[in-house]
C-alpha cells in the first residue's frame, strides 16, 4: 500500500494586479475592478464573498490613499484566487510606498468611539476578513493582505469549476 501524495499547499488559480493613482478616484476604481474581476472568476456580484471583498478592498485602498500616499507614487491592488484541497479563498493585497506609517497588527485594532470621524476601516477589515496581515515589501513600502474563504463549488481535485 502506498501513502497518499502530500498536499502541495495552496495553488494559485488566478491573479489580477493593477497599479492605481493614489487618489480617491484610484481607490474607488480599485473596488470596482475587484468586484468585476471576481465576477469573471465565478464569484458573482452581490454574493457574500464579493461584498466582503469589495468592502475590504475599498477600505485598504482608502487607507493607502489617505495614510500611505507618497506624492508621485501609485498604489497597487493584487487579487489572487487560491485553492487548497476542497477549499478556495481570495487574497486581496493593497501595497503602498510609505513605510513609516503602519497600521496596527490584527488583534490590536481598536474600535472607533461613537463620535470619531475616522478609524472605521481596519475594524471593518478585521471583522470581514478571515485572516489579514501587514507585511513589508521591497523597495520601501508595505502591503496589507486580507483573505476571504469561499464556499466554492469545486471538482474532486479541489479546483474551481469553470
Amino acid at each position: 500500500m502506498t501513502a497518499p501524495p502530500a498536499d502541495p499547499g495552496p495553488v494559485t488559480v488566478r491573479v489580477f494586479t493593477q497599479r492605481l493613482s493614489a487618489t480617491p478616484r484610484g481607490a474607488r476604481l480599485a473596488r470596482h475592478l475587484a468586484v468585476r474581476e471576481l465576477h469573471t472568476w465565478g464569484v458573482p456580484y452581490g454574493t457574500d464573498a464579493s461584498d466582503r471583498i469589495a468592502v475590504i478592498v475599498a477600505e485598504l485602498a482608502a487607507n493607502a490613499v489617505t495614510h500611505g500616499r507618497v506624492p508621485g507614487r501609485d498604489f497597487e491592488l493584487t487579487l489572487t484566487l487560491l485553492t487548497a484541497g476542497a477549499g478556495a479563498r481570495v487574497r486581496a493585497e493593497v501595497t503602498d510606498t510609505r513605510t513609516e506609517l503602519r497600521p496596527p497588527v490584527p488583534g490590536a485594532v481598536r474600535p472607533p468611539r461613537p463620535l470619531d470621524e475616522h478609524g472605521r476601516g481596519l475594524p471593518l477589515v478585521d471583522a470581514l476578513a478571515d485572516r489579514w496581515a501587514v507585511v513589508d515589501r521591497e523597495p520601501p513600502g508595505k502591503t496589507v493582505r486580507a483573505e476571504v474563504d469561499l464556499a466554492w463549488p469545486t471538482t474532486a481535485h479541489g479546483r474551481p469549476r469553470t
